[in-house]
């Protein structure tokens, strides 16, 4: 199989992963108090989203890669 034809591949399964699920969010912990034996953290969950235009534009994209990659050369 050709890279090109590969990376073709993976830009339309991140392209309609992203579409299909607009984002992802993440945890993260921050120290809020450290005093001695004692300590404290906060969790906070965090959200990025992911534009539907950017997902489309990656599901083109791997598409014109498929396409452009399986043209026989003359």
């Amino acid at each position: 199989m050709k890279p090109i034809i590969l990376a073709g591949i993976v830009l339309i399964l991140l392209g309609g992963l992203a579409l299909a699920y607009q984002g992802f969010t993440y945890t993260r912990q921050e120290k809020v108090l450290d005093i001695g034996p004692i300590h404290a953290t906060r969790e906070d969950q965090e959200h990025v989203s992911i534009p539907p235009v950017l997902s489309g534009l990656a599901l083109v994209g791997g598409i014109v890669l498929i396409v452009v990659g399986g043209k026989k050369r003359s």
